[in-house]
């Protein structure tokens, strides 16, 4: 049996691995530890709060005292470390909060695991990051591979590749039993409302904008959240210790052709006077843009045999559906009844 802290699993990715974890090994205990920032709901992790294989701790992976005392409480084993900032465009206006949270937060989770672990060989802490540390590719240019060289862009993906550093150089240093996953652009079930696909399901179901950055020519590998998750377990199950595994979903589409598609779908489950695709908006391009990314997944699919399983024909059906399904998830976000909640239950939480 296992015992997992997973760091940021009141998140997208973070809740959907909670859910993935309890359903296939239900054997293990998870201690899921969030700072319930503005990303983090605790509405994602309904339905397994109340598993006796389950804790829920509220608090910042920078508090050092915190880590140490779940380490040493818990008799953690296993880390799987999403908790991060990830919003390129949060980076942009406001970049401290990454250094502190990408960086420094990782290296308290690296530091505690170094000082309790005393190379337990039974011991793993999976690092999970982006495709974003490699920085741009041309429209030719071949995806990025494990060794491809790090050339970040925008803060936030400076941050994750100083974190990536960091947790190489605990591999080579201290011989800490570590893994790293750098994914592509995530989609699916409890993303936040202001990433591209739910913000703009929900502004072409609402009638109102759809903003597109620049030409609308920026191209995304897209990985839905579940094929994610198995990839990850894969990683953590069989990957070789000090190893970095790209985990792409092998489907590179351009922003505009994606917003396409979901006006198009929309117009079919939710008809309205107009067709939704009027509504695309072209605004001024941010800062930086990275023109395209794509992964190379090869590794994982060779030594591990991960494959993704969705198309993003059949992952963006499965979304949309599920956020029309779960409207009254999405409709508390943007309305701030899920911030009152966390406040509620926590009324530390500033």
């Amino acid at each position: 049996m296992k015992t997992l802290l997973i760091t940021g699993g009141a998140g997208f990715i973070g809740s959907n691995f909670a859910h993935y974890w309890i359903q296939n090994h239900p054997e293990d205990r998870i201690i899921n530890l969030d700072a319930l920032t503005y990303a983090g709901n605790l509405e994602n992790l309904a339905g397994i709060e109340e598993s006796e294989t389950y804790r829920f701790v509220h608090g910042d992976i920078c508090d050092a005292t915190l880590i140490e005392k779940l380490f040493t409480e818990e008799k953690i084993d296993h880390v799987v470390h999403f908790a991060a900032e990830s919003h390129v465009d949060r980076s942009i206006t406001g970049p401290e909060a990454f250094i502190k949270t990408n960086v420094h937060g990782t290296f308290n989770l690296l530091e505690t695991a170094r000082k309790t672990w005393a190379n337990d060989a039974n011991c793993r802490f999976l690092h999970v990051s982006t495709d974003e540390v490699y920085g741009s590719l041309g429209d030719n240019d071949p995806a990025f591979t494990e060794t491809t060289p790090f050339a970040p862009n925008s803060p936030y993906s400076a941050s994750k590749a100083s974190s990536d550093h960091l947790v190489r150089a605990y591999f080579h240093t201290y011989n800490l039993p570590v893994l790293t996953t750098n994914c592509s652009n995530n989609y699916g079930p409890y993303q936040f409302p202001e990433k591209l696909i739910p913000l703009v399901f929900i502004n072409a179901l609402e009638g109102k904008p759809l903003p597109i950055y620049g030409d609308g020519q920026y191209i995304r590998d897209w990985l839905h959240v579940e094929d994610h998750c198995r990839g990850i377990d894969a990683v953590l199950q069989q990957g070789r210790l000090g190893e970095t595994y790209n985990i792409g979903g092998c489907n590179e589409w351009a922003n505009i052709d994606i917003v396409k598609l979901i006006c198009k779908r929309l117009d079919e489950l939710r008809p309205g006077n107009n067709p939704k695709a009027e509504l695309i908006t072209y605004v001024t391009d941010r800062p930086g843009h990275d023109r395209r990314y794509a992964i190379n997944a090869g590794k994982i699919m060779t030594e591990l045999g991960w494959s993704p399983q969705y198309t993003f024909e059949t992952g963006i059906e499965h979304t949309l559906n599920w956020y029309l399904e779960n409207q009254g998830w999405w409709e508390r976000i943007r309305d701030g009844e899920y911030r009152k909640y966390i406040k509620q239950q926590y009324q530390d939480l500033k």
